[in-house]
């Protein structure tokens, strides 16, 4: 059996997609901002305070690909949630402050919940054709 694009677009914003998106979204946001405290604040001191580069010859890489998965992330959750160019801008800008991350975290969670919470009822159309 084939879905139909019809419904694989009905369950894009779907509240249960979203749920997934979100949690997808938090643990991204939660590893991209530990990395990155990891690479500021102990990396980048060890480099040039000591002359050791090897925290961030292994984490800045690390960090520079979980970013890219956080983006991933991110669009993900800004498709399914309908965002703005200005919400997905402060999403992109929280991988590069330290700190940053777990507040657009937090911020974007109860946003996200809120807006599922006071949604509307999908469509009857969005349920399965054939069962």
């Amino acid at each position: 059996m084939t879905v139909s694009s019809s419904k694989r677009r009905a369950g894009i914003g779907s509240p249960d997609a979203i749920r997934a998106a979100l949690l997808r979204y938090r643990v991204m946001a939660y590893v991209v901002g530990v990395g990155l405290i990891i690479l500021v604040f102990i990396g980048v001191p060890l480099q040039y305070g000591a002359g050791d580069p090897q925290v961030v010859s292994i984490v800045g890489p690390i960090h520079g690909f979980l970013y890219m998965v956080y983006l991933v992330t991110g669009a993900d959750l800004a498709r399914r949630g309908k965002w703005t160019l200005k919400q997905v801008l402060g999403v992109v800008s929280a991988g590069f402050l330290p700190f940053l991350a777990f507040i657009m975290e937090h911020y974007v969670t109860v946003r996200v919940l809120n807006e599922l919470e006071h949604a509307q009822p999908l469509p009857v159309s969005a349920e399965k054709e054939n069962d």
